[in-house]
């Protein structure tokens, strides 16, 4: 085969998806004190990202939890929902915790996120998602459909008012509920990222989170058992709002695991080599807050990936796009005559 010949005539195409939440997302894990320092290292890798991003041309999906998006708490009170999630786990909702919660984003850096939205925003090529009002889970004891109709609703209703239109979603832990799609479609959600094929990364909630299944995830970090978890266009164009599946998740940086960073480099760029040469997607994702310790190696990573896509662009035609530019363009085609 030619080095730049392409099986199918679809070009691939490469996907970025960040869970941007900081605390909100990991409050009900990890306190403060064990985990303040990444969160606080969020200031410092959104800007980072975003100049690397706009230095390779890369389209980002920048799925932000709803409760990021307000410049003091007055203004976050106003806006929340009046029906919230009853998870039978308490300590799953930040309802329950909002007085913890500081004035504005200058004294309370862990809850507020306006100002790093804002520079995203600035950033071209840049697209604002919604990882859910509250980082709802779907699939916990106690959160109803209902619940989960007024979330979206406050995620959109405080963009809005910001003049901006969430198309995008990512369920927050993964916890896709393909009985809430329906709901999506209504509130003009028109794609998600669903959770990669295998049982390792079945959708689950945190009861069903086994260390057997943990392990097998960091393991598939390193070692290929899962398979490059590419998907063609045409299989993603089968369902609405269209599934745009995760193939990998880009784990931080580690120390410890420092011996084997060659392998998880190896893992993601022969997956989008896969991708490039048949005309797949490959969907890569993290979170900020994972480069908010060790930044610079975990830059160094990025900028590795960022030149290989370069390096795909160049040899197989491969393209850097938003999961709400997939979407538009199966929505051309679907609605071009046959």
């Amino acid at each position: 085969m030619a080095h730049n010949q392409v099986v199918a005539s679809e070009k691939g195409k490469f996907v970025i998806s960040l869970d941007f939440e900081i605390n909100w997302g990991v409050r009900d894990q990890q306190t403060l004190a064990q985990y303040g320092p990444n969160l606080l290292g969020v200031r410092q890798a959104v800007p980072a990202m975003l100049a690397l991003f706009a230095e390779y041309k890369l389209r980002v999906t920048w799925a932000t939890v709803g409760l990021l998006f307000f410049a003091n708490k007055r203004e976050m009170l106003a806006h929340l929902p009046t029906v919230r999630p009853e998870y039978a786990d308490p300590k799953l909702s930040p309802y329950l915790a909002l007085d913890a919660v500081g004035e504005d984003e200058a004294s309370d850096p862990y809850h507020f996120g306006l100002s790093l939205i804002e520079q995203i925003r600035r950033t071209p090529g840049q697209e604002m998602a919604t990882h859910t009002f509250c980082h709802y889970y779907c699939l916990e004891r106690g959160q109803t459909p209902e619940a989960f109709r007024h979330d979206l609703q406050a995620a959109q209703r405080i963009a809005t008012e910001q003049g901006l239109d969430l198309r995008s979603l990512v369920f927050p832990r993964n916890q896709h509920n393909s009985s809430y799609l329906s709901i999506c479609q209504e509130l003009g959600i028109t794609s998600y990222r669903g959770n990669e094929a295998s049982w390792i990364y079945k959708e689950r909630n945190e009861e069903e989170q086994t260390l057997y299944k943990r392990g097998a995830r960091l393991l598939d970090a390193y070692v290929n058992l899962s398979g490059h978890n590419c998907h063609a266009m045409s299989d993603i164009a089968r369902s609405f709002p269209y599934n745009i599946p995760a193939s990998r998740f880009l784990r931080p940086w580690s120390g410890r695991m420092k011996a084997l960073e060659g392998l998880r480099l190896k893992r993601i760029l022969s997956g989008m080599e896969h991708a490039a040469r048949r005309g797949l997607v490959f969907h890569l994702w993290w979170h900020p807050h994972n480069f908010g310790a060790n930044l610079p190696e975990n830059m160094a990573v990025l900028q590795r990936i960022a030149e290989h896509y370069q390096h795909l662009q160049t040899a197989y035609g491969m393209e850097s796009l938003s999961m709400r530019d997939i979407a538009d363009r199966l929505q051309l085609q679907q609605s071009l005559p046959a």
